[in-house]
């Protein structure tokens, strides 16, 4: 769900809450703009392309950088509602993320 959305100059802000079920996920995909994301509930499970965690189920806010080179992944392992409120800071119209192929982990 879209909280808020302004335009300045030729960068969207876009901040969304994000609700994943116990054992779902975001699939796999990246960004053309920055994410900073604060989970507001549950615990962080987040991959990048080389399968492994980068959030380590610590703190809860990442970040995740722009472009195809940022494949990720968030994924809900725990068993309740995971709640992500994330802002995005985006080039002026793009897609909030592009789908992107499973680079080969052993999940989703």
């Amino acid at each position: 769900m879209i909280l808020s959305r302004t335009t300045i100059g030729d960068t969207d802000y876009i901040l969304r809450e994000i609700t994943i079920a116990p054992g779902g996920s975001t699939g796999w995909h990246y960004h053309d703009g920055t994410l900073y994301a604060v989970i507001r509930q549950g615990q962080p499970f987040h991959y990048d392309a080389s399968c492994e965690q980068d959030g380590s189920g610590g703190p809860s806010a990442f970040v995740e950088p722009a472009g195809i080179g940022n494949i990720h992944i968030e994924r809900n392992l725990g068993t309740e509602l995971q709640i992500l409120e994330v802002l995005y800071v985006l080039p002026t119209g793009s897609l909030l993320s592009e789908d992107a192929p499973n680079p080969g982990c052993p999940f989703e």
